[in-house]
């Protein structure tokens, strides 16, 4: 699979001066975790299963959660699963590659237990996310994701959702992330990947943002997010990749604040109509959000609707002057250090503080692409998104 593969290979070669490479769900755990990209969730109970997994990666997804967790009734479970064991084994004569799948599990029992009943459907499974998770919750479901992967002989990894209240309230945060911290570095090579479950976040305090508003705006959540990253997401070897929280709108019937887009990208083409179908469908508040996402150290989104994954990889991609700015710092002639002016000629790069960014920019290159010189984020947006 590789991102932006939907489309076709002219269209790629105007759009990029680097393609996106291709993966496997055999790749190393450093490239997966940056690839990840739009994670789409999908409650584990829908009928056609396997056939909505195969359109969608014929879409462009690359990675998807199939949900037994909050997305169904409690009293749905039993029949979730029994779905699962029946359209992973559907998904063997899908004929084409298939996202990186994920089951969201509610207890540590399950993991085996799903494992055991895939039987060879298993090769198609990924891993398991893991729901509210602390060191306390989360080291039996570490556990047992070890015991699975030993009993079927295939890599499984985790990714835990951070999203307990004890993550959440000020007097034990710290408790919170520095157990958090010791749980999965213990277990450092099946993690690959922490999630934020905002939503339950806001649920402790009985929020809800609006569609005009990113989880950066409400400050509550944008402290965790901080010291999330602070703890979990250092740069120095002993960090996570960290995604972004879920975007839960996708059409506002009714507006408060101007739109969030600016008209000036948009003025080419029929890039307008493609700017007001954006702003109809909330999505000037996601690309938004995406951007700060980004500018706060995180990578990847968990979405619940497909229109959002164009918008995560559109903004995903490494821009040529990002591209031009990593490649000058990591030059073998850099390695002593030095400041020097950008071939864009309008910013210092500064080569030992600007390192360790332009370390993860060649990596989210590798997996996302580098844009032509004369391609924005509104030409792979428009490319991205499905006929």
């Amino acid at each position: 699979m590789r991102h932006f593969g939907h489309i076709a290979p002219e269209v790629r070669r105007r759009l990029f001066h680097q393609e996106p490479c291709s993966f496997t769900a055999d790749s190393p755990t450093r490239l997966l975790s940056a690839a990840l990209g739009a994670t789409l969730y999908s409650p584990a109970t829908r009928p056609r299963l396997a056939d909505d997994i195969v359109r969608q990666a014929a879409n462009g997804v690359v990675s998807m959660v199939l949900c037994l967790e909050d997305s169904i009734d409690d009293a749905d479970v039993v029949h979730g699963e029994e779905n699962l064991v029946r359209q992973f084994a559907d998904l063997d004569g899908a004929g084409t590659a298939l996202p990186l799948l994920f089951i969201r599990v509610r207890t540590p029992e399950q993991i085996p237990d799903l494992v055991d009943r895939l039987g060879a459907g298993v090769r198609h499974l990924s891993g398991f996310v893991l729901p509210k998770f602390t060191e306390e919750r989360g080291i039996p479901f570490l556990e047992a994701l070890a015991t699975a992967e030993a009993a079927c002989g295939r890599r499984l990894f985790a990714m835990p959702v951070l999203e307990s209240p004890e993550l959440l309230y000020r007097e034990s945060r710290f408790d919170t992330l520095e157990g958090v911290f010791r749980a999965v570095d213990k277990y450092r090579d099946r993690v690959l990947a922490l999630r934020l479950g905002v939503t339950d976040f806001c649920s402790s305090y009985g929020l809800r943002r609006a569609p005009d508003m990113t989880a950066y705006d409400v400050q509550i959540v944008a402290s965790v997010i901080a010291d999330v990253v602070n703890m979990l997401g250092r740069a120095d070897g002993t960090g996570f990749t960290v995604t972004g929280p879920v975007w839960e709108y996708f059409r506002v019937p009714e507006r408060l604040f101007k739109p969030m887009l600016r008209t000036s990208p948009f003025l080419e083409g029929q890039a307008v109509e493609l700017r007001e179908a954006l702003i109809e469908h909330a999505m000037d508040g996601l690309l938004r959000e995406i951007s700060l996402d980004h500018a706060n150290g995180l990578l990847g989104k968990t979405c619940i609707h497909p229109s959002h994954v164009p918008a995560v990889h559109a903004l995903s991609v490494v821009s040529h002057e990002e591209y031009s700015d990593a490649a000058d710092i990591l030059h073998p002639e850099r390695g002593g250090g030095g400041v020097l002016r950008s071939q864009y000629t309008n910013k210092m790069n500064e080569v030992k503080p600007h390192r360790a960014w332009a370390e993860r920019t060649m990596l989210r290159a590798e997996v996302f692409g580098v844009a032509h010189e004369d391609i924005s984020f509104v030409d792979l947006l428009a490319a991205g998104i499905p006929d």
